[in-house]
């Protein structure tokens, strides 16, 4: 056993004597070579670090001017939409000061404020329905309480501010009055 064992002794001072027979003066040639390609290597991630540091950073940068124009120009098709309405008021009121009488005066309020709704309708806005609804508070805003032989108590009867959805979220509240039963019927 003993036999075996130096023979695999002698099997490893061959290799060991294999890296040995390099000279000082190759091993230095090989290992600068090495250092030299890694040093490239290196070179060229930091450059590539560089590279990627710097189109993060115009990136940041052109993605800041996108919002800053997005936040300045965000209600520049509504603007651009309401400007005829505007224009309508104005006509009104010239007409209002001439001649016309106060039924043409209220038929143009009236048609420009049906212009004014249908740009906001096309921009998403709708109304909550409030009239004969059931009271829901977390889309109606009950000032007052009013007795009503003609609704079931807890139904909307009257509207003092219409409420409006934008794009299905609630933008504001309607104000209602909410039946309570008539004063007879409390009675008893």
């Amino acid at each position: 056993m003993k036999e075996n064992e130096d023979f695999f002794k002698g099997e490893d001072t061959v290799e060991e004597s294999a890296q040995i027979q390099e000279t000082p003066e190759e091993e230095i040639g090989r290992l600068k070579s090495e250092l030299e390609a890694k040093t490239r290597d290196a070179e060229d991630n930091y450059g590539k670090f560089l590279r990627a540091l710097a189109d993060l950073d115009n990136y940041r940068k052109r993605a800041e001017k996108e919002r800053a124009d997005l936040a300045n120009y965000a209600n520049e098709n509504f603007i651009s939409e309401i400007l005829p309405a505007i224009d309508n008021f104005e006509r009104a009121l010239s007409h209002a000061n001439g001649e016309g009488s106060l039924d043409s005066l209220r038929q143009g309020v009236k048609l420009t404020i049906d212009q004014m709704y249908a740009v906001l309708k096309k921009l998403g806005l709708q109304e909550v329905k409030a009239v004969g609804e059931r009271f829901d508070p977390s889309i109606h805003h009950a000032i007052s309480e009013e007795p009503s032989v003609d609704a079931e108590p807890g139904t909307v009867v009257r509207e003092f501010q219409r409420g409006y959805f934008l794009k299905g979220r609630l933008l504001r509240p309607a104000m209602v009055a909410v039946a309570k039963g008539a004063e007879s019927e409390i009675r008893h």
